[in-house]
């Protein structure tokens, strides 16, 4: 059964009831299992200090400021005695 004829049997089902507990019951179920969020950016979140970091960072990628994986790995090993 499709999306479509689930809301077609849903709806039925639920205009066919006329017992106002059981609606406010189907009602509750139906908002605690759907959450309709807006969509957040979370570049939205960042403070104007997290987002000019990220951006400085872009700015010297963009700008062939890398420093390759394997490096930095070596150093993080280094500094933190790891193997």
């Amino acid at each position: 059964m499709g999306a479509t004829e689930l809301k077609t049997d849903l709806h039925t089902i639920i205009d066919n009831i006329d017992d106002k507990n059981l609606l406010n019951k189907v009602y509750t179920v139906l908002l605690n299992l759907v959450t309709i969020k807006p969509a957040v950016d979370f570049w939205d979140e960042l403070s104007a200090e997290e987002k000019e970091a990220i951006e400085e960072g872009l700015a010297q990628a963009d700008r062939g400021e890398l420093i390759p994986h394997e490096e930095v790995m070596k150093e993080m090993r280094l500094k933190y005695g790891l193997k």
